[in-house]
């Protein structure tokens, strides 16, 4: 049987290229989070089923998961998302450690979805939480770090929207008897989660489903104006130069939201779109039995923030970090090495071709990969510790001792 050389659906295979643009953002991701006071951390890809199944939102456990059960007969869950490990992981310490607390990740998480733009079934998400904060500053600093990565990126003001709203005053409004809810509050947030993806009937015909009146929801959110707390976030951001959006109709799926929400929108109309978000979400640590800690956090997901780059043109050409090739003429690997460890000792990224290919393949193939710099070596240049640096770009050609090569390299 010939298999087949395709990654499974929704996943992605990263060669050197692909992981080169990955690290380069995962790298700027940490940098401004710890320039917040932000420490990584860590948990398991694989989790209890139950945990997510108490923490998180229906659609996502039972449409959206891996599960299975293993062979003690335990059901387990691939993580969807970092939020409820991290509060399980908290709570798991809740006395020992110290508050204001906080914490990032770069997890790969799994949901079995539709593969579509921005949505995969595998993905790497940076995660941000900060517990033990109660008021408005904690908001305000999740806005501040999302603003603040956006800037990393040199993404600026006309790229995007920060939009901000309340799950309290939603989830009253959506109470308010006019409205005739007729299941769950949970329902309707996952109903109105699509306002911004689907037009208007759409969205009235799937709201119909769980409350008697949707377009009198619809009304009230879209004209009775955002919260005391939202106006308070907005006004203090604005302070500080940064512009947020409110928007009555903002939901976020999960049912763990307690307050403060927002998301961030791609302004671009062919990727406009929610690229990512977050909020306070309160109660979680609480529900694993012991005192409750007040909590706010954001995600960003690895593919909808590379579709954003892309769009607008900010993901840079990044090299090869392999210097030089050292380009081995005759038989002479193990005298060589004594010289490639000499460079490598000076900073150089040196790989070596010892393959008895002809010379012209050996440079094709290390300008191939993108490296910029070949070294000849054989008898004749181990003997006069004098070799040829040639330029693969430019085609020029040196002839330099060590030192000379090393600073050549590096400019």
């Amino acid at each position: 049987m010939k298999l087949s050389t395709q990654p499974y659906k929704g996943t992605r295979d990263f060669y050197p290229e692909d992981m080169r643009i990955r690290q380069w953002m995962f790298g700027k991701w940490r940098k401004v989070v710890e320039c917040f006071g932000y420490e990584e951390y860590d948990g398991p890809i694989l989790e209890p089923l139950e945990l997510f199944a108490a923490k998180t939102s229906e659609e996502i456990v039972n449409d959206q998961s891996f599960n299975f059960e293993d062979r003690g007969g335990r059901k387990v869950i691939m993580r969807p998302e970092m939020t409820p490990t991290v509060s399980r992981m908290v709570a798991a310490k809740r006395q020992e450690l110290g508050y204001p607390l906080r914490l990032y990740s770069i997890p790969n998480c799994f949901r079995y979805e539709r593969q579509q733009r921005g949505r995969l079934r595998e993905f790497w998400q940076l995660n941000v939480d900060l517990f033990g904060v109660e008021g408005i500053a904690a908001d305000m600093e999740n806005i501040l770090i999302v603003d603040a990565l956006m800037k990393e990126f040199c993404a600026t003001n006309d790229m995007y929207e920060i939009r901000i709203n309340s799950r309290l005053l939603l989830n009253k409004r959506i109470k308010d008897p006019v409205v005739g809810l007729k299941t769950n509050v949970a329902d309707v947030i996952r109903a109105l989660d699509s306002y911004d993806k689907q037009d208007r009937d759409t969205i009235i015909k799937n709201l119909s489903e769980f409350v008697e009146n949707p377009e009198k929801l619809l009304t009230l959110l879209e004209n009775d104006g955002p919260s005391d707390e939202v106006k308070k976030v907005q006004v203090a951001l604005e302070k500080l130069g940064i512009k947020v959006k409110p928007t009555e109709t903002l939901a976020r799926g999960f049912d763990y939201y307690t307050d403060i929400v927002f998301e961030v929108f791609d302004k671009d109309p062919e990727n406009n779109r929610s690229m990512f978000g977050g909020g306070r979400y309160d109660g979680l640590v609480g529900q694993f039995g012991v005192e409750p800690v007040p909590t706010v956090g954001f995600g960003v997901g690895d593919v909808t923030f590379k579709n954003f780059l892309e769009t607008h043109n900010l993901l840079p050409k990044l090299e090869n970090s392999t210097d030089l090739v050292v380009v081995l003429i005759g038989d002479v690997y193990q005298e060589s090495q004594e010289l490639i460890a000499e460079l490598r000792d000076q900073g150089i990224n040196a790989s070596v071709d010892m393959t008895d290919r002809k010379l012209d393949k050996k440079i094709k193939s290390a300008a191939k990969q993108g490296v910029k710099y070949a070294l000849f070596v054989g008898e004749k240049e181990l003997d006069t510790s004098v070799y040829v640096l040639r330029d693969l770009e430019k085609g020029e050609e040196q002839k330099l001792g060590v030192k000379e090569i090393a600073k050549t390299i590096k400019g």
